[in-house]
């Protein structure tokens, strides 16, 4: 891992950009912590972490303001990273569908999704090596948002990560139901009810295939970018439960 650039963020968050091999992150720490503190991941989709960016440091701040550092990566294919081959015809099938209002089949989120899984998640464990080696970072680690089905394959084959807040708000592959079932950490899954790109009886469902004994469905009126802000502090205290 190196680090790029550094600034300390109004509020005294520092804040590193860093590359590790080809992959782009970013890291925010709390400047008064005075022992290794816990991380949690921001996971976000896949538009880059340069338009992610305002949403991404808002996060950061809140966790760095209960003592947590929080770090993110572009996603494979995101941002100035090489394309993954074959996303950007199934992005086109995708929107075609949509368009047309037509069901959006298993093949089409198949090829989006799970390509973007496999890459994704190994990246992300050679992220955590990394930054556990860091002085002032010593876990426990929590994994929060960002592309579902990416969450759940971390929750199955990470055992480093202690809890996860999941948001039901994009495509899963059928084959992701399975992983679902394996998964045993406490979960704090968020719903917009109304989300026009998310079906709703498959987030439930979803759900309901969890393997957790801890897990929390939070349902909100309002469409995917509705999000209430009390909805984010509820997340918050999760954090705060199992990572402390």
């Amino acid at each position: 891992m190196r680090f790029t650039s550094e600034q300390r963020l109004d509020d005294g968050v520092v804040e590193r950009e860093f590359t590790l091999g080809e992959i782009p992150g970013i890291l925010w720490t709390p400047s008064s912590a005075s022992a290794p503190v816990p991380l949690i991941l921001l996971g976000h989709p896949p538009l880059g972490l340069r338009k992610m960016y305002p949403r991404l440091v808002a996060r950061a701040r809140q966790a760095a303001a209960d003592g947590f550092a929080a770090a993110t990566i572009e996603l494979p294919g995101s941002g100035d990273r090489p394309r993954l081959a074959g996303a950007e015809q199934a992005g086109a099938d995708l929107r075609r569908a949509m368009e047309a209002g037509e069901p959006v089949g298993d093949e089409i989120i198949d090829a989006l999704i799970l390509p973007l899984v496999d890459k994704a998640v190994p990246e992300w464990q050679a992220t955590l090596d990394a930054l556990l080696s860091l002085p002032e970072i010593g876990g426990p680690v929590g994994y929060s948002g960002g592309v579902i089905s990416i969450g759940i394959r971390l929750a199955v084959v990470e055992p480093r990560i202690v809890a996860a807040g999941l948001f039901a708000g994009s495509f899963v592959p059928r084959t992701m139901f399975e992983e679902a079932r394996q998964v045993t950490i406490p979960l704090h899954v968020l719903l917009q009810w109304d989300d026009e790109g998310n079906d709703r009886q498959a987030a439930l469902d979803l759900f309901d295939a969890f393997g957790s004994k801890e897990k929390t469905l939070h349902a909100n009126m309002g469409g995917h970018t509705g999000v209430p802000q009390f909805a984010g502090e509820d997340a918050a205290g999760f954090f705060a439960r199992h990572l402390r």
